[in-house]
């Protein structure tokens, strides 16, 4: 099995994307191995400065790099020949399980979209995010950013996508969807989700547990959290910045820590075909070795394959 990574993407790169793939080769798996894509020589050096000489990675050249502020669409349609637009054309050709990278998010959204592209029968993918339960599980939150407006039969996909995600990455059985609301009753809600409500109500596919609050988004309520890319992209920036307040202050504790965006490395992009993780532009060596070991997960489990088949029916 083979995960690339964009070695030139995310603030500090590419030192912390090298640092990321020697904490990893310590778990790696004997035929696991990472492609490092991006300048050559660079990478190359940065594995001499750091100790690493490992069969386990492969370096793929790319000559060009698309910059954190760049245009996405733009940049990735003329630079074709980048770290991102090369790590894609080998998802899309099999030569690789998963890509991830913690470079220009909007560019691995075009990426996506534009490559390997949605599975049929998805209205919209869906950018997910890990949350902490005190017993050291974790619950699925989506969308968290991609889609800032969803109609009702969107938030739908997010539950089922959601659902296929804890089934196979977390090992949940049934996992329980929730659709996250300003009150528990059936009746309370936007127009929106009012009506997705019902799908949710009426949908056999799903185990559907009915609204929560946001008290309830840390609690075993629920597996699957569903809610529109505004109102998850919110919640998540909220829980990052607790975290940091903790911190500040010299709290620590395990399940606050699970808040740092360290500890799960990236969000994956559901409902495309192929293993997507999109890193935090400012990932560290400890947040790049986790994104690979949850890309490494969903393509040990075959997500994207399972996605397509349960949209396929």
């Amino acid at each position: 099995m083979k995960i690339a990574l964009d070695a030139m993407g995310g603030d500090f790169a590419p030192n912390a994307n090298i640092e990321g793939v020697r904490l990893l080769l310590e778990e790696l798996k004997t035929d696991h191995k990472v492609v490092l894509i991006g300048q050559q020589k660079v990478i190359e050096e940065q594995l001499v400065e750091q100790g690493i000489n490992s069969s386990a990675i492969e370096i793929v050249h790319a000559e060009e790099v698309i910059g954190m502020h760049e245009h996405p669409t733009k940049a990735f349609t003329q630079k074709q020949h980048s770290s991102i637009g090369i790590g894609f054309q080998l998802l899309a050709k099999g030569e690789v399980q998963a890509f991830c990278s913690a470079g220009n998010t909007g560019a691995m959204h075009v990426g996506a979209m534009f490559s390997v592209k949605p599975c049929e029968g998805i209205i919209r993918p869906a950018l997910a995010s890990a949350a902490p339960r005190e017993s050291g599980r974790h619950g699925l939150i989506l969308d968290v950013g991609a889609n800032a407006d969803c109609k009702p039969d969107m938030l739908l996909q997010f539950g089922e996508l959601g659902a296929i995600y804890s089934e196979f990455v977390y090992g949940i059985d049934k996992p329980k969807v929730a659709l996250i609301n300003l009150g528990e009753e059936e009746q309370k809600g936007t127009v929106v989700t009012q009506a997705a409500y019902q799908l949710f109500k009426n949908d056999p596919r799903i185990n559907f547990v009915g609204n929560i609050e946001g008290r309830d988004i840390f609690s075993e309520r629920s597996d699957v959290m569903v809610c529109n890319g505004f109102t998850g992209n919110v919640v998540l920036k909220m829980a990052e910045s607790v975290y940091h307040i903790l911190k500040k202050r010299g709290f620590t504790d395990p399940f606050f820590d699970q808040l740092n965006y360290e500890a799960i490395g990236g969000s994956p992009i559901l409902g495309v075909n192929g293993n997507v993780v999109i890193g935090h532009g400012v990932s560290s060596g400890l947040a790049i070795k986790n994104m690979l070991l949850q890309s490494m997960k969903m393509a040990e489990t075959n997500l994207h394959l399972k996605i397509r088949d349960a949209f396929g029916k």
